[in-house]
């Protein structure tokens, strides 16, 4: 009868065990969903497109991406990156939706958008490298304007490299009908110099580098000739509707920038890596940027500039008010 009793009591415990167990994962997945629904509905989205370019040398862009601060300060947002390099091609995909945040877009394309129309809005800097936008030839008696005159020349059109080789063509009272032009990619400007296709590439960054190192001729950098002005832009509608997802943002490029300043090593490891580069590669192009995020009234300037250049250029028809680009 002892055991009997011993046995029902057995029982009578391990059941409520079991009930209590199964309570209490009930309420930590319901805490669990709680918390789940509560950080997606955190923000006024659920998804962002955000466009990721590495070339020239977009540190901010590679260690953003490599230690997901964008994820950071947008928990329960689903973050794409999309690798448009083409400034034509990151403001058309802005137009379309495609993408919402160009992270990285050139100051000439920006203008070009906004001169056409284009709902565009610069929310920050991304940075400042005029030395790190060059003309090369392999041809050292290249020195001069006069003696680009008829040579075939490639670059991407519609960047800081194409406006670099009008500016300095302007300079002599020249033109791009006084050269063959040919609208591509850096590494595809690269490798038609390299062949013998293009007499003149324009090359940027860690191309750029190359080639000085490989012992080609510099014509010209871009000092006292362009701002090569790079920004943050979205459109004024995005702003508008999702003004927290764009504090966010901006808190994520601050801590992406004290990253950059308080980790310089692990910054280096990380870019090296993701760019193929060595110390040395590193070392010379880095100091060459200028990444603060604040927008100066030089900045401004420099888009004035921008507009102004284009429009005698014939590269835009509309002399907008610079200040509607923030």
């Amino acid at each position: 009868m002892k055991n009997k009793i011993l046995k029902i009591l057995s029982i009578f415990v391990l059941i409520l065990s079991v009930s209590a167990c199964s309570k209490q994962n009930t309420n930590d997945n319901a805490t669990s969903n709680d918390v789940s629904r509560e950080t997606k509905n955190e923000f006024s989205i659920d998804e962002l497109n955000i466009s990721y370019v590495t070339a020239p040398l977009n540190v901010p862009s590679i260690v953003e991406k490599n230690k997901a601060f964008f994820q950071k300060h947008l928990p329960g947002v689903k973050i794409n990156y999309k690798e448009i390099t083409s400034g034509a091609d990151q403001t058309q995909a802005l137009a379309s939706g495609d993408v919402d945040i160009l992270f990285g877009l050139g100051g000439s394309s920006a203008v070009l958008a906004k001169s056409n129309g284009q709902d565009l809005k610069v929310i920050n800097m991304y940075s400042r490298a005029p030395e790190a936008f060059s003309i090369f030839s392999k041809d050292n008696s290249i020195k001069n304007q006069d003696d680009l005159r008829g040579k075939k020349i490639g670059g991407p059109v519609g960047t800081n490299l194409h406006q670099l080789l009008l500016s300095y063509l302007w300079l002599n009272g020249m033109t791009d009908k006084d050269v063959e032009f040919s609208n591509m990619s850096i590494p595809d400007a690269g490798l038609a110099l390299e062949s013998g296709n293009l007499d003149v590439a324009l090359l940027g960054g860690v191309a750029a580098y190359k080639a000085k190192e490989a012992g080609l001729n510099e014509v010209v950098n871009g000092k006292g000739l362009i701002d090569a002005i790079i920004c943050v832009a979205s459109s004024d509608k995005f702003i508008n509707n999702h003004p927290d997802v764009i504090n966010a943002l901006k808190e994520a490029h601050d801590e992406t920038l004290g990253f950059m300043e308080e980790e310089p090593e692990k910054t280096r490891e990380i870019v090296k890596k993701e760019l193929d580069l060595d110390d040395k590669a590193y070392d010379y192009m880095y100091p060459m940027y200028d990444f603060s995020n604040e927008i100066k009234e030089e900045d401004k300037k420099g888009f004035e500039r921008t507009r102004d250049f284009m429009l005698d250029n014939g590269m835009i028809e509309n002399k907008f008010n610079i200040d509607d680009l923030f």
